[in-house]
């Protein structure tokens, strides 16, 4: 299992999510993002740690920090290892008295236990490759008429080939413009119609 080292770009939300936000992690070393939807009160509990904002009362995860620092638990990385049904499972890596362990967590967990510990965060390639998204370059002079057409670009057309155009080009358009909630969303897509197909 080969791993790749993320960190996070940041959160996005959308009125179409109900509360939920788009985690968009990078590849330090590469030049894909992995989205991963996740709940408000993740979403918040990363925000302050990275804003460097204490609350007057300790979330979940820094009440979890609070007592694994006082009993020397050490984490050392977080991975996130495995997607099923559109689901991502993360391990939290640690250790305590020279003992290591996996525990099994959801990735929002795990990344604010992570930026707690100040601990890497890992993909699997596997994740990567089947989750990822590529930001592509544009080629000097290439206009933007794509972004002018309206939303009904994405009603799907009968022929499967000229409806996976359509949502690459559609994706392609939403990482450029950084809109990587509705990009994850057009991935989720494309990998339903391959699978269909």
């Amino acid at each position: 299992m080969r791993k790749l080292q993320v960190d996070i770009l940041g959160l996005s939300t959308s009125p179409h999510t109900n509360g939920a936000y788009a985690l968009i992690l990078y590849e330090v070393e590469g030049k894909r993002k992995l989205p991963i939807i996740i709940g408000g009160f993740e979403a918040q509990a990363i925000a302050l740690k990275l804003e460097n904002i204490k609350p007057p009362r300790p979330f979940t995860h820094d009440l979890f920090k609070n007592i694994a620092d006082a009993f020397h638990l050490h984490v050392n990385e977080i991975i996130i290892d495995e997607l099923h049904n559109e689901t991502f499972y993360a391990k939290v890596i640690c250790e305590v008295n020279g003992e290591v362990h996996e525990i099994d967590a959801r990735p929002s967990d795990a990344i604010a236990i992570a930026v707690r510990f100040n601990a890497p965060l890992f993909v699997t390639e596997e994740i990567m490759n089947e989750a990822g998204i590529k930001e592509e370059q544009k080629e000097e002079g290439e206009d933007d008429l794509v972004a002018e057409q309206p939303e009904e670009r994405y009603v799907g057309s009968l022929n499967p080939d000229a409806r996976l155009d359509e949502l690459h080009t559609a994706l392609n358009e939403a990482i450029t413009n950084e809109n990587y909630e509705e990009a994850a969303r057009l991935r989720d897509e494309i990998s339903r119609l391959k699978s269909s197909s």
